[in-house]
């Protein structure tokens, strides 16, 4: 749900804002409307400050430092010499490969003196170097010219020859010998391990990084609230506005008392597009992210994300369909749990884990495999869907049934938010249509269950679609004319009529989805009893188990790409339009210490 806001107003002599902002930012309860980006100089430079350092923690966790390696001592300021050593390291880097390809290229021809080769030269007798295979070689060469072979291996044969020739696979000469290379390759060596030991010393203090960064992203967010102050009066003072929790009120108005300012409050109208800030429960709250994917909503709309938690759950489970996928899903869960940068998601991977194993357990499917014929689940074998229901595939007729039921909340919804924002007449509208689709649902799905008669069943259908006709057409809009309004209401049934089969129809995808990933993984499974036989040899253990492990690695990760983008398609698509959703809203961002 949306927290409700308090909204304050801070009236007070220009150059005293500081003060205020500081005993805020100590409490971090309040959100002042301010930029989100550098806006001058200053801040732009802080700015720089804090993604520096943050690079700077990043590179250091990407060098491999060798075992033995001894940090060394580091003078003087330690971003500027961690700054430095970085670069000289990507120096000396780019230099070490191309003096290890220079010293692979040099290596056959061992050690000569160039100096000699120049001199010769310049006498009439160039040295020319070759390189030719051992096939391509003829003996003959030697005969005829002043042939040296260097080397011979791998099928190739290196030779020079003094004075003009016309021999072929003529390379160019090595500009200085094996030796020289190795002797600059060894300092170049000497000095990546310097630089390194002076990385070293870095990341044993890399949290003096952290804490920096830190320290100037605080700094960065004071001085952007600072530069929100509009002044006034000639600029002898200024006003300031910020939006808190009105569950937190006593604790800032006890704050803001403290330092003496005049200040104002009042509780914050959708005029003053206050921040959304949502209250929600530890499992709600984990989907929390997916509704950020989208935006906030209004402040006088409502918090999609009870909805999300359930119902993208149930789409991911049923996408995926797979029990073992599921148990696959919670180990990953937990290991993520141990990498810093994934560790916030890992709750929400493994609740969708578990859904999965309880979907799957119901699909009764572990790894592709119909565990309905194990005659351990016979006794709860009446939980597992049928194969077929009303003739139909029970898995397309139960992605039809969760749709249908997933759209009339969305009505549901809709129709609530609009007699709250604009009251029962001004709803009068969607009223009609909620009534007439979500009743004519529940009364269809009585009678289908035997509950209602066909007598009873005719007549309230009679009575919905007549209550319904009344305001769909002549009192959907009670500021327009009652002929205007049957015209609207005739565009608004061809609309709903069309829109809403193909709504429906989308949730197919749920089916064809759990389907297509079913059917690949029975594939690997039929492939490794290929493999396998009849499994009185035991070396054939070994291909089954690699194509088994290694086709189910890659259905998992296929699944879990369409059981992720298919859910968020019809919970942002599907539920967000016939629930009337608009994210106008903006994030709640209190200042506060990093």
């Amino acid at each position: 749900m949306i927290s409700p806001m308090t909204k304050y107003s801070f009236i007070l002599l220009n150059g005293e804002q500081e003060g205020l902002l500081e005993k805020l930012q100590e409490i971090g309860l309040v959100d002042i409307t301010r930029s989100v980006k550098p806006v001058d100089g200053p801040s732009g430079e802080l700015l720089r400050a804090v993604e520096q350092r943050k690079d700077l923690v990043q590179s250091l966790g990407k060098i491999d430092f060798p075992e033995t390696l001894r940090p060394a001592p580091v003078e003087g300021d330690l971003t500027y010499a961690t700054a430095a050593a970085l670069d000289a390291l990507e120096e000396l880097g780019e230099r070490q490969n191309a003096l290890e390809k220079e010293a692979a290229a040099a290596e056959p021809w061992g050690v000569f003196d160039p100096e000699l080769l120049k001199k010769l030269s310049d006498a009439g007798v160039p040295v020319q170097f070759h390189i030719s295979s051992a096939k391509s070689f003829d003996p003959e060469w030697a005969r005829q010219n002043a042939v040296d072979i260097v080397k011979e291996a791998d099928g190739k044969v290196w030779y020079v020859v003094a004075g003009p020739d016309t021999l072929p696979d003529r390379v160019r000469a090595p500009q200085r010998s094996i030796e020289a290379v190795r002797q600059e390759l060894a300092e170049v060596k000497a000095g990546i391990d310097h630089e390194k030991a002076v990385l070293l010393t870095a990341k044993q203090r890399q949290d003096e990084f952290e804490a920096e960064s830190r320290a100037k992203l605080s700094q960065l967010d004071l001085y952007l609230a600072k530069q929100a102050a509009v002044p006034a009066a000639e600029n002898t003072i200024v006003t300031l506005v910020g939006y808190a929790p009105t569950e937190n009120e006593e604790a800032v108005t006890q704050a803001v008392e403290e330092t003496g300012v005049y200040y104002l409050k009042d509780a914050a109208q959708v005029e003053d597009n206050p921040p959304i800030r949502f209250r929600n429960n530890k499992f709600v709250r984990m989907f929390e992210v997916l509704t950020d994917m989208y935006g906030r909503p209004a402040y006088n709309g409502f918090d999609p994300t009870p909805f999300i938690s359930v119902f993208f759950l149930l789409f991911f489970a049923l996408c995926m369909g797979d029990a073992g996928y599921g148990l696959v899903l919670i180990l990953i869960g937990f290991l993520l749990k141990k990498v810093d940068s994934f560790k916030d998601m890992a709750p929400l991977v493994v609740t969708l884990g578990v859904g999965t194993v309880v979907v799957g357990f119901f699909l009764h499917t572990f790894f592709s495999i119909d565990i309905s014929q194990w005659k351990v689940f016979e006794p709860v074998k009446g939980l597992f869907l049928p194969d077929e229901i009303a003739g139909y595939a029970g898995g397309m007729v139960l992605a039809l049934v969760v749709g249908v039921i997933h759209l009339c909340l969305a009505m549901v919804v809709k129709a609530i938010q609009e007699v709250k924002v604009k009251g029962f007449a001004g709803s009068l509208g969607t009223l009609g249509w909620t009534l007439l689709i979500v009743g004519g649902v529940l009364v269809g799905a009585l009678a289908l269950a035997g509950v209602l008669d066909a007598q009873l069943t005719k007549w309230i259908i009679i009575v919905i679609g007549v209550v319904s006709a009344i305001g769909i057409f002549p009192l959907n809009n009670p500021d327009r004319s009652k002929l205007a309004n049957v015209g609207l209401g005739l565009w608004d049934t061809y609309n709903t009529a069309t829109g809403l089969l193909g709504d429906v129809l989308s949730y197919l995808r749920l089916y064809a989805l759990g389907l297509a990933g079913g059917m690949l993984g029975m594939a690997f499974n039929d492939m490794g009893k290929m493999v396998l036989g009849d499994g009185h040899n035991w070396v054939l253990w070994i291909p089954f188990i690699l194509l088994v492990v290694v086709g189910h690695t890659l259905n998992i990760a296929m699944c879990a790409l369409g059981a992720f983008v298919h859910p968020l398609r019809l919970n942002f698509l599907e539920f967000f339009k016939n629930s009337g959703y608009e994210a106008e809203g903006r994030n709640y961002n209190p200042l506060k210490k990093q």
